[in-house]
């Protein structure tokens, strides 16, 4: 099996590249599920307010999180027998369709790669130690993750 890969950094990361390398590491996996997250510019229904975001900075505690992104792997490969992860995260300041996080997982059936990708994400999402700030016209707003986000993560609860 590969090492897992986790990375937290401010630098822009190519998401094809980043598939193709993980490809190059997973010769033997059936199965290769991947998850890329872009900052989006949220008009319409997406947000109460309505109002586009510009821009997106995110934070976090160096040191922290990592080690919390590694504990999360570790828990998806004791849960499914994978061949593989990957998970990188972006901080700091963000353009509209700038990618923000890659994660995959490669394993010998379909299945297990989806879940694991699909767990992975979740908890990106809800758990994980990272602060979102949106720019938009009416000034910055803290997001913090929804109702849905937290009953999707949940079903993952042990």
């Amino acid at each position: 099996m590969l090492g897992p890969t986790v990375r937290v950094q401010r630098e822009p990361f190519d998401p094809g590249a980043e598939l193709n390398a993980f490809l190059s590491q997973t010769p033997h996996a059936g199965g290769i599920a991947v998850f890329v997250g872009q900052m989006r510019d949220f008009r319409g229904a997406d947000r109460a307010s309505g109002e586009p975001v510009s821009a997106m900075s995110l934070e976090h505690y160096p040191g922290m999180a990592e080690r919390e992104l590694s504990a999360l792997v570790a828990d998806a490969q004791s849960r499914w027998r994978l061949d593989g992860v990957c998970v990188i995260h972006r901080t700091g300041d963000l353009a509209p369709a700038d990618p923000i996080v890659f994660v995959a997982a490669a394993s010998a059936h379909r299945a297990d790669a989806l879940e694991a990708c699909a767990f992975l994400i979740d908890w990106l999402k809800t758990k994980a130690p990272f602060w979102k700030k949106e720019t938009t016209g009416a000034g910055p707003r803290w997001v913090e993750a929804t109702s849905a986000d937290d009953a999707r993560a949940a079903r993952w609860d042990k």
